[in-house]
């Protein structure tokens, strides 16, 4: 089977300062795209799924160039919308050893920030369609973002597609005058597959659990209880999923995750991740593969155990996009993680 799987969100113009350099030191900057939920579109299409990404794009030289490269990885774009003033932007500078990496957006007044209820046809982007999935930096955008975010899940639902979220909270964006907790809890309401970090659950949603992510060791007892109230909170998720970083310094991390359904509580293998060369969309690549494994692997445990492999190797990838495929990420499974060179 091919599945068939659309998401909606917004891409942008990635610019990142050379190396570990801090923004500007020097007079240079790596230009690329990325975006959650592209990011999850182009990771599926590498995973051999039959993807469509829906947003819209300025009709200028800079929205052809991401039209293209959205393409160039077999992403359907026939659903995107040209229209609007610009293509947001952000800025990364990528921390080293007890400096972070840092964000900063330019993504005020973006196309898909313009964009509103009404200018996209559902029924054409749900013709055949197996899954959706949406993320919570969508929403943070604007309020007609906002406002077309809810208006797609519901026409996915009303359809009888499956639907998954990544929490994501982006405390940078939520700017317009209602608060995450305000506007996720109506769309995650409709939502079968969640996926979360600690912090997207508690900011985005309002639900807590005594859990320190600062701390060397996760407590995984903490983790579950956790899962057990997202599906008490929110009775329609068939599956809460939810990663475990250990963050250790900018170079150094453990990722792991768990994973809760009707059949219980599930826990993933922990990778030691220790010279890490980009974690920007590692959770992306994490739903990606939680995604493909729900789909395609037999059972919770198998699924988030690609999904956490897949994830894995993302953070050996510059950029925001995650360049393997399912055989990178069966060799990772299969025990193959030395990194020796393949002849």
């Amino acid at each position: 089977m091919v599945a068939r799987i659309v998401t909606f969100g917004e891409i942008m113009l990635r610019l990142k300062s050379p190396g570990h350099e801090r923004l500007f030191q020097s007079t240079s900057l790596e230009t690329s795209f990325g975006g959650g939920e592209a990011n999850v579109a182009i990771s599926l299409a590498n995973f051999g799924c039959d993807t469509a990404f829906v947003t819209a794009l300025p009709d200028n030289d800079i929205g052809s160039a991401c039209l293209g490269e959205l393409r160039r990885f077999g992403v359907d774009t026939k659903f995107i919308r040209r229209s609007g003033d610009r293509l947001g932007i952000y800025f990364l500078e990528t921390g080293a050893n007890q400096r972070p990496s840092k964000v900063v957006y330019d993504r005020a007044h973006s196309a898909i920030a313009q964009a509103a209820p009404g200018d996209f046809d559902w029924d054409m982007v749900f013709a055949g369609a197996d899954w959706f999935h949406v993320t919570g930096i969508t929403p943070a955008i604007s309020r007609s973002a906002a406002e077309l975010s809810l208006e797609a899940v519901k026409a996915a639902r009303e359809r009888g597609v499956k639907i998954s979220c990544d929490f994501n909270f982006r405390g940078k964006l939520w700017r317009w005058g209602k608060t995450a907790p305000e506007v996720m809890t109506e769309l995650v309401a409709l939502v079968d597959v969640g996926i979360a970090n600690e912090e997207d659950c508690q900011k985005s949603l309002g639900v807590t659990a005594d859990v320190d992510v600062s701390v060397g060791n996760l407590e995984t007892a903490k983790y579950e209880a956790l899962s057990a109230r997202m599906m008490e909170v929110f009775p329609n998720l068939e599956t809460m999923a939810i990663t475990l970083r250990e963050s250790h310094s900018a170079d150094r991390n453990g990722w792991s995750a768990c994973l809760r359904d009707a059949s219980g509580f599930y826990l993933s293998r922990n990778y030691q991740i220790t010279d890490i060369v980009d974690r920007v969309g590692g959770g992306d690549s994490f739903a990606a593969g939680l995604i493909y494994g729900l789909l395609m692997r037999d059972g919770p445990q198998a699924a988030l155990e690609y999904a956490v492999a897949a994830s894995c190797l993302k953070h050996s990838i510059s950029g925001d996009l995650n360049l393997i495929g399912v055989a990178d990420v069966e060799a990772l499974l299969g025990g193959d993680g030395s990194g020796r060179v393949q002849r």
